[in-house]
């Protein structure tokens, strides 16, 4: 063993950013495993690398003992004293026990031993840039698919989205670019494993940051999200700035901003609602496109009773009763719709009068819809 390592060594510790010293150590101890497996030796020995010359050598440590029941592990202090006078009991002493070809056996274990631990620092890099990147959307490049995952090309690393992350209404085929929600990164002992999805509703907020520049900047504000991926999504927006209209900054000249996102999530319907602190504002805003009558609140159980116009009904519940679903996950509040003639029967509604919130100005709108034209046929 030659200089040689000792300056690949510097080399890697500047372009690969790993301490010699632990590589050094690194390559110490796997030489005593090496020795001991193939000189059949069972002693306590330590292994020495010069810093500077790079040479290596075996040291036999044996404890100074009266009497000697292991020979490996023990000495007896006559022979320890004929060979240093000052050596008593319980003293370790160390004899070169270096085998003569035992630099051939060193050089492939430094070998091994170095290109391990590149590969582990790559690893290490690796992971460090993408823990934080958790919660952050990325573009990549489909590689190749199976029953379980799609393999999703991230530059460095290809990372994992499963079946259950997938939208139900994308085809994927190899080389297409998506971008991809980073839900998760885990340190392996095969690397770093990045898990992606395209059903979280944290890849629809990422995109909307994206899109709009309010938002990026903090004018606006994503209050909450409420998504079924491929169908449709809620998104609720707020701005502490009067003069900025938040569902108007989202939508976007002639609708460009949310068409984006339309197009990036293939069709998918997002309505954007203004975010209001009263819930009898929130949860009407929030059950758009239907226009609401009256909300009644229960703080107690954190649930509303929403009064509709009869012909209003399916429209507010929605397909399977989507919108009703997507507004209570919006909100945060449990939703029950009655209308008006059931309300009525009840002997709810209508309510002592007065003059409800509802009544805003025709003109300004509570919520913006946009899905693809349908194409004729």
């Amino acid at each position: 063993m030659s200089s040689e390592l000792l300056d690949a060594l510097t080399i890697l510790e500047k372009e690969k950013g790993i301490s010699k010293e632990i590589i050094i150590e690194a390559i110490e101890a796997a030489l005593i495993s090496a020795y001991k497996r193939n000189f059949n030796q069972a002693q306590n020995v330590r292994v020495d690398l010069n810093r500077e010359t790079g040479t290596m050598k075996v040291f036999a440590r044996k404890d100074v003992v009266d009497e000697v029941y292991d020979p490996r592990l023990e000495i007896s202090l006559g022979e320890a004293q004929s060979i240093n006078p000052n050596y008593v009991v319980n003293d370790v002493i160390e004899m070169e026990v270096t085998p003569k070809d035992f630099g051939r056996i060193a050089a492939q274990t430094a070998k091994q031993v170095v290109t391990q631990r590149v590969r582990e620092a790559e690893r290490g890099v690796i992971y460090g840039e993408f823990i934080d990147r958790e919660e952050d959307i990325m573009t990549g490049i489909v590689q190749r698919i199976d029953n379980k995952f799609i393999y999703v090309s991230l530059g460095k690393i290809e990372a994992l989205l499963p079946v259950s992350e997938q939208m139900p209404n994308e085809t994927y085929r190899p080389h297409d670019r998506i971008k991809v929600f980073i839900t998760k990164v885990e340190k392996t002992t095969k690397g770093p494993q990045i898990f992606v999805s395209r059903t979280h509703p944290g890849l629809l907020k990422r995109l909307f940051e994206i899109e709009v520049p309010e938002i990026y900047d903090g004018t606006v504000e994503i209050k909450s999200v409420s998504r079924e991926a491929g169908d449709r999504s809620k998104i609720s927006v707020h701005s502490e700035n009067p003069e900025v209209d938040p569902v108007g900054s989202c939508v976007g000249p002639k609708g460009q901003r949310v068409q984006a996102i339309v197009n990036e999530l293939k069709g998918e319907k997002i309505d954007i609602v203004k975010w209001s602190q009263d819930p009898v504002e929130f949860v009407a805003n929030a059950l758009s496109p239907s226009k609401v009558v009256e909300v009644l609140v229960d703080e107690g159980e954190k649930a509303t009773t929403v009064i509709v116009p009869d012909y209003q009904l399916s429209l507010a519940i929605g397909k399977r009763g989507q919108n009703a679903r997507l507004a209570a996950k919006l909100t945060g509040w449990k939703i029950d719709i009655k209308s008006e003639s059931d309300a009525e029967k009840a002997g709810i509604y209508p309510v002592q009068p007065k003059e409800s919130i509802l009544d805003v100005d025709d003109d300004e709108p509570l919520l913006t819809s946009v899905q693809e034209p349908e194409l004729s046929e």
